[in-house]
């Protein structure tokens, strides 16, 4: 895969049959970069995150707990680390500028990995709790997305229960001091607006809604999605939103007036993940002629959906043509003069 292909993708996705895929959107056009051989859903991308390269450097989180390190810049992969401890897949994943290797899981244990160390290290963190219902009974707590909000210790989560959350760690009550439902659905993806001063969730059902955190209150809504919602992030400085999820589909939304869809981009496989470049000169991409066979044949993804669709359809085509017949004799029967009961 030419290094040009690569260097001008505005959003990189993760794929459940483990393909990492960047999309160009000013040239409508998608490519897959698998590390080796065939696509496995051993080793389905959960989790993406810029290194500390700025965007010339991707770590791609996988389900078999191995972070590998992507060349954005030759369309490479590079060297890849195994993260082992805890259950589950990856749900976040960081660098800090040291080169330190952070990783959580769906156990919710939460590691640091040092350049040079093989062993992992882990440091308490800071429990958050929620006041006791009526009855006194604890309330179950089901986080599915966190951020800190800008210029503050402040940390706004969504929930499994369709909730959106603002806990202050400085509070000694270590409780929400902001508290927001949204639908009936379980939240499933987060992210913060460029001005910092909203949400938006998306949520099993494809909805994706705006939240203003300061108030509590319902801004809009988007629409255009037809399956769970596995990833959300804006644009640093445009009004863009990038969305994914299991309908295979990367969307890419105008969120300030007009509201509305700008990209769509069917991607052939289920979507967990995704990473929107913050450069602002998305247009000032030079011309180079337009490289054929970008994506590569259809032969590395088996689309399951569409193979069990024609299928059915070939079965009911005789079943179809037997109920055309016997309706048929059935009119004959029944004409006038016809002497049959």
């Amino acid at each position: 895969m030419a290094a040009t292909s690569a260097r001008w993708n505005h959003v990189w996705v993760g794929t459940e049959t483990g393909i990492l895929k960047g999309v160009n959107l000013q040239r409508k056009l998608a490519a897959n970069f698998t590390p080796s051989g065939q696509p496995r859903r051993e080793e389905a991308v959960n989790a993406l995150c810029w290194g500390t390269g700025g965007e010339t450097q991707i770590l791609v989180g996988c389900a078999d707990r191995t972070v590998r390190h992507f060349n954005a810049e030759e369309g490479t992969f590079q060297s890849q680390r195994y993260c082992p401890g805890g259950e589950g897949t990856f749900r976040g994943l960081a660098q800090a500028d040291d080169g330190t290797l952070i990783t959580c899981v769906d156990s919710g244990i939460l590691r640091v990995w040092c350049e040079n160390d093989k062993e992992a290290s882990s440091d308490p963190l800071l429990e958050l709790k929620v006041r006791n219902d009526w009855l006194d009974l604890r309330v179950p707590i089901w986080d599915q997305d966190i951020q800190f909000l800008p210029g503050s210790q402040k940390l706004v989560t969504c929930t499994g229960y369709h909730q959106v959350r603002i806990y202050d760690p400085a509070s000694p009550q270590r409780r929400p001091v902001l508290e927001a439902t949204y639908g009936e659905y379980p939240l499933t993806a987060m992210t913060l607006t460029p001005e910092g001063n909203s949400v938006i969730v998306g949520n099993t059902h494809g909805q994706l809604a705006e939240i203003d955190f300061r108030q509590g209150r319902l801004l809009g809504c988007l629409k255009g999605l037809a399956g769970s919602v596995r990833g959300l992030q804006c644009h640093p400085s445009k009004p863009l939103l990038a969305s994914c999820g299991l309908d295979r589909v990367l969307r890419i939304h105008r969120i300030r007036n007009p509201r509305g869809l700008e990209h769509k981009v069917y991607l052939k496989s289920q979507l967990n993940c995704l990473l929107l470049s913050g450069r602002d000169n998305w247009e000032d991409e030079p011309q180079e002629p337009q490289e054929p066979n970008l994506v590569p044949p259809e032969d590395t993804e088996t689309d399951e959906l569409w193979a069990s669709l024609e299928a059915a359809a070939k079965r009911k085509l005789p079943d179809l043509d037997q109920k055309q017949g016997a309706l048929q004799r059935r009119k004959k029967k029944k004409r006038p003069g016809s002497t049959s009961p």
